[in-house]
């Protein structure tokens, strides 16, 4: 009987999606793109509505045998590259290489999370290529084309040979130039802080800010002034004159979009996915093989699925108790621009709770998994609430003031 055919980018996700399709399907990889621009031109006609020229990757051709020879025989064609632009545009890749006699027999596969509940589900509702997805990746690849071959050669006559453009770096150069002269421009002006260090009968000491002289704001603009102001200070009475408290709630976190992830991880940026990358495609768990801890990394939303609401209010509960699990699910209000493709990178599952698989992870990947629990668990938690109290203290004419919060 012949076997469908699933094709995926990576080894690593070939192994995990293969544990959970069985026999009946054979899973292999591309190992990322197949085709792309031809090195040695510009491979954008310009004067026909920018159509890109693609050509075989010289390094991917023998891999490209292998499934076209592969596809001959399938019962199916399943194409299960990265639910985004450059997968969407992989996949196509794909389609139009094995499609050959095959147009009929292709079709997509859309993963938010390699685990056996997603990708069955997945199965049961293939799709077809999305072509406006492949759209808007072919034009960041023509756009880095054309502004690859059309200034960097500019950079080399003027600057120097070697270096090069690309559609974002060139962008975020103009950036970094323009706020540098805006700093060049900037006109440093001197202010002094007057703070003062003080005890009452009960600790702790404490430090106070100057903040008005006379019931008026107050600003000390040299030495002079500063100085003028501890004489007036030396023989002063210092008096409590206001205390007031008052309560004040800290609202919690959504979970991570990828760029939340990237500036919490204090890892490089390239770091950061590649490792979120391998939670995502699967990590060895005894007695259950392969397993997808996270959902999809690349992502700009911060939509959570009914279920994984359902789970994780659950595993609040049971954890810490029913007064920390909100009357209702909460849910965050998304960035007018964002895609909202996908979930927020969330745990696929609460049963793999970081101390507990942390014995099978690399220290890059209990890092960044926990990272992602805590943060997901997090925010379906109620706010945090602190007493925040605020002391004035009244010395000679100025007032000094001191804020403080506990939990």
């Amino acid at each position: 009987m012949a076997k469908a055919l699933v094709v995926v980018e990576s080894p690593a996700k070939a192994k995990t999606i293969n544990k959970y399709l069985g026999s009946d399907y054979k899973v292999v990889a591309s190992m990322g793109h197949v085709r792309d621009l031809p090195k040695s031109k510009l491979g954008v006609d310009v004067e026909e509505g920018f159509e890109p020229s693609y050509e075989v990757i010289a390094s991917r051709k023998k891999v490209l045998k292998e499934l076209k020879d592969a596809a001959k025989g399938a019962s199916d064609i399943y194409v299960a590259t990265d639910p985004d632009r450059e997968g969407e545009a992989i996949g196509w890749h794909l389609a139009e290489e094995l499609g050959a006699g095959n147009k009929k027999k292709i079709r997509r596969l859309m993963f938010n999370e390699i685990t056996k509940k997603g990708v069955l589900a997945a199965m049961e509702h293939p799709t077809t290529i999305n072509k406006q997805m492949v759209d808007a990746q072919q034009a960041r690849r023509v756009l880095d084309r054309l502004v690859g071959y059309k200034i960097s050669p500019l950079l080399w006559d003027k600057v120097r040979r070697g270096l090069s453009a690309g559609r974002v770096q060139s962008v975020a150069l103009k950036l970094v130039v323009d706020r540098e002269r805006e700093i060049e421009r900037f006109v440093a002006e001197e202010y002094w802080n007057i703070t003062a260090h003080l005890a009452a009968k009960v600790p702790p000491e404490f430090d106070a800010r100057l903040l008005k002289k006379d019931g008026a704001n107050i600003k000390v603009g040299n030495e002079t002034e500063a100085n003028a102001i501890l004489a007036d200070l030396k023989q002063a009475d210092w008096v409590v004159t206001a205390v007031t408290t008052k309560e004040r709630k800290k609202r919690p976190v959504p979970p991570f979009i990828t760029s939340k992830l990237q500036q919490a991880a204090r890892f490089p940026v390239k770091k950061t996915l590649m490792v979120a990358q391998q939670l995502y495609e699967g990590v060895e768990l005894p007695g259950e093989g392969s397993v997808g801890l996270i959902t999809y990394m690349r992502t700009d939303s911060t939509r959570v699925s009914d279920q994984a609401l359902t789970d994780v209010r659950e595993f609040i509960g049971q954890r810490y108790g029913a007064e920390y699990v909100p009357e209702k699910p909460i849910f965050y209000r998304a960035k007018a621009d964002a895609q909202d493709a996908h979930e927020a990178i969330r745990p696929t599952s609460m049963q793999y709770h970081p101390e507990e698989v942390r014995a099978h992870l690399t220290p890059d990947q209990y890092y960044i998994y926990k990272l992602i629990w805590n943060r997901f668990v997090a925010s379906q938690m109620p706010p945090a609430t602190f007493d925040e109290t605020t002391v004035d203290i009244s010395a000679a004419a100025y007032l000094f003031r001191v804020k403080g919060s506990v939990p």
